[in-house]
């Protein structure tokens, strides 16, 4: 009777996990073909959500083929792992494509098939981008049964990740260099993103290729030490970044005056500081929360412990 259970609840997680994929692949579809077949994309932002659901369909379709053809073994890298990363940072893709397109486009449409097109695709945007968050809290169902070990199925694998996307979005709108060029102290900001996104993405790929035990220390221990430094060197950025873009005595301009960056479609040079201002506050934010668990986690274990246990044991909830 066990085992009949325990068989049937594998079978349907696999069948949840294959309407899942299905859901992001038609969803995803349907966003950029809606949007393309009427014209409404215009600018750096819609080209950038465009790109957003191209790209998840793409990767999606050639994930339900690879597993179709059961070629999983044959990549270098921890197929699950894979799966989880990737269906974290397309949620989060999603869910930016689902804000920013709608607010930066639809309110400047006029009523009619344009507005509509573009209503429909934020809709299905949206129903990506919660098909692939339920495919993260679908494979920590398979923490529980045994398939899946690694560290992208623990709170602090998540975070990583998200720590990585948050940056990658400060790097969106830091594009243009005149942003902070005129002051080192800002082209110092811009060092910090650049050198914690380098760290947390070497922890990930360490992770990811299965080098992590190849470290000589524990990669608990590693990765506290990788999250005690960004912390410091955020607090650094969030106390420059604004200090210098919004406050007179050191040159920056402390309200919105009328915006002339270009048409509606664009994003104005003070919204772009202020973006990165909350931004690097949010994303501190999620670097101290990690440095909690790793921290936790390094300080009430043991070396031996710490080297021979295996993440998801270790917080599981």
């Amino acid at each position: 009777m066990i085992t009949m259970c325990s068989s049937s609840g594998l079978l349907s997680a696999i069948l949840l996990g294959y309407f899942l994929r299905l859901l992001q692949l038609l969803s995803t579809c349907l966003a950029f073909s809606l949007v393309a077949s009427v014209g409404t994309w215009m600018g750096a932002v819609s080209n950038w959500s465009i790109f957003i659901w191209s790209f998840c369909f793409l990767v999606t379709l050639i994930i339900l083929i690879i597993e179709f053809c059961g070629l999983q073994s044959r990549f270098p890298f921890s197929w699950y792992n894979f799966l989880i990363t990737y269906a974290c940072y397309a949620a989060l893709l999603c869910i930016s494509a689902s804000i920013i397109y709608p607010i930066t486009y639809i309110w400047f449409f006029p009523h009619g098939r344009s507005q509509d097109h573009a209503i429909a695709a934020t809709a299905f945007s949206c129903i990506a981008a919660v098909a692939y968050a339920s495919e993260v809290a679908w494979a920590r169902t398979w923490v529980w049964l045994g398939v899946i070990t690694g560290y992208m199925v623990t709170v602090p694998g998540l975070l990583k990740g998200l720590e990585t996307f948050v940056a990658g979005v400060i790097f969106a709108f830091i594009i243009d260099s005149h942003l902070y060029l005129h002051q080192p102290a800002l082209v110092w900001c811009v060092a910090v993103y650049s050198i914690c996104f380098l760290l947390a993405a070497t922890a990930l790929l360490l992770n990811w290729c299965d080098c992590d035990n190849r470290l000589p220390v524990a990669f608990p221990t590693f990765l506290l030490g990788l999250t005690l430094l960004s912390v410091l060197l955020y607090t650094s950025a969030l106390v420059l970044w604004p200090l210098y873009q919004f406050d007179e005595q050191f040159g920056g301009q402390p309200e919105r005056l009328h915006c002339d960056d270009g048409l509606v479609y664009s994003v104005c040079t003070w919204d772009q500081q202020l973006a990165v201002a909350v931004l690097t506050a949010v994303n501190l934010l999620i670097y101290v929360v990690d440095l909690v668990f790793l921290a936790h986690m390094v300080f009430s274990r043991t070396e031996d412990q710490l080297r021979g246990s295996q993440f998801p044991l270790l917080y599981k909830s």
